[in-house]
Parts: structure tokens; C-alpha cells; sequence
């Protein structure tokens, strides 16, 4: 058996958590996951209430670059610019340690 296919074989049935702690990527992958999530989630919640961008950079006392950013998953934001943001679009920001 060739070690490509032994190696596909070792992941039959195991979780996409399984394989990326054995690539050594599930932490990034699990930041990016929350990231985009969370990026969406105030996405949503700014087109629900009719908020655009340059209406919430108004609200928080910021630039529309940094709303982008704050909208970008791809960004490192702060938390209490995160929480500024979600108080805007009547949410909190929750974080748990599991």
C-alpha cells in the first residue's frame, strides 16, 4: 500500500478536528472559524436594522476603513472595539472558556 493511501486510510472516520490537530492547524483554523462567524454575525445584524457602514463608522466614533476591518475576518480586531460594535446593533459580544 502506497504511504499516500495508508495515510488517507489513518483518516477514514476521524473528525476534521482530528486531522487538523494532527497538521497542527486546528487552533488557526478554529480562530478563523470564530473570526468569520462572528465577522457575519455583525454583517447581519447591521443589514437587519439598516445600519450601513458609514452610518455605523458615525455611531462609533470611527472611520468606515475601520468598520471594514471590523467586518473582515481576515483582520485582528480588538475586543472592546468588537463590543462597541455589537452594543451598536443592540448585541454583546460572549466569550466562554470550554
Amino acid at each position: 500500500m502506497s504511504k499516500k493511501r495508508k495515510n488517507r486510510k489513518n483518516h477514514m472516520g476521524s473528525s476534521i478536528d482530528d486531522f487538523l490537530k494532527e497538521e497542527g492547524i486546528f487552533e488557526e483554523a478554529q480562530a478563523q472559524a470564530v473570526k468569520e462567524v462572528v465577522a457575519w454575525q455583525l454583517d447581519e445584524a447591521m443589514k437587519k436594522q439598516k445600519i450601513s457602514k458609514n452610518r455605523m463608522a458615525t455611531l462609533l466614533k470611527t472611520s468606515r476603513t475601520q468598520v471594514d476591518r471590523l467586518l473582515n475576518p481576515k483582520s485582528d480586531i480588538t475586543l472592546s472595539s468588537l463590543q462597541r460594535a455589537a452594543a451598536m446593533v443592540g448585541r454583546r459580544v460572549m466569550i466562554e472558556l470550554v
